[in-house]
């Protein structure tokens, strides 16, 4: 799904709450999803101000690219034959693809500034700009959102703090990412979706 072809907020709705619902079953995961579509702009946020997917429903569409090209990764048969990752399930795949980015909610504001128009006039255009309410990292603020729903595994925890890989700006943090990666292959395979995901399909 290329961001030339937006689709409508209620059809970005349908296929994660389809999918969400299909795979994500453990305890909670009822809760969270109503905190997403009733208590939160999940649905309505872009995924960024100006990036990839900065539009309205793009944070939901982001998390839809990430599933499903974090689904053909896990499938690709030199990914299970050779690196021998073939182990996780359905729930485990839908949970951290689709709640990756969930930081990322309440975080983006539509305001305005003045630009000239193509006559040479000064308008009023709306932006997205950042309002960070909770001031709490990237990843690790996902993870710590999602767990006060419903319990997350260890591979779990590490795939989503860590799914923005070396982008991370800290040599503390990128020697970190090395190591989650060798040890959590997860984390590996939610990063390289992430990124086909922004720089691919919505760049």
């Amino acid at each position: 799904m290329s961001e030339t072809t937006h689709r409508s907020v209620e059809e970005i709705r349908a296929e994660y709450t389809q999918i969400y619902t299909e795979n994500i079953k453990r305890e909670g995961a009822d809760k969270l999803l109503d905190y997403l579509t009733n208590k939160s702009d999940f649905f309505t946020s872009p995924a960024s101000t100006k990036y990839h997917s900065a539009y309205e429903g793009g944070l939901a569409q982001h998390s839809l690219n990430v599933y499903h090209c974090l689904k053909d990764y896990l499938a690709r048969p030199r990914v299970k034959e050779i690196y021998k990752v073939e182990n996780y399930t359905d729930e485990q795949i839908a949970l951290v693809a689709l709640l990756h980015d969930l930081c990322k909610t309440n975080t983006y504001k539509v305001d305005y500034r003045n630009q000239k128009n193509e006559q040479g006039q000064w308008e009023k255009v709306p932006y997205y700009r950042t309002e960070e309410l909770l001031p709490y990292g990237h990843g690790e603020k996902s993870v710590y959102m999602i767990s006060g729903f419903m319990r997350l595994s260890r591979e779990e925890a590490m795939a989503i703090r860590w799914h923005m890989g070396f982008s991370y700006g800290d040599v503390n943090d990128r020697n970190l990412v090395g190591k989650a990666f060798e040890m959590y292959p997860l984390a590996f395979a939610l990063s390289t979706a992430d990124m086909e995901a922004s720089y691919f399909l919505e760049s």
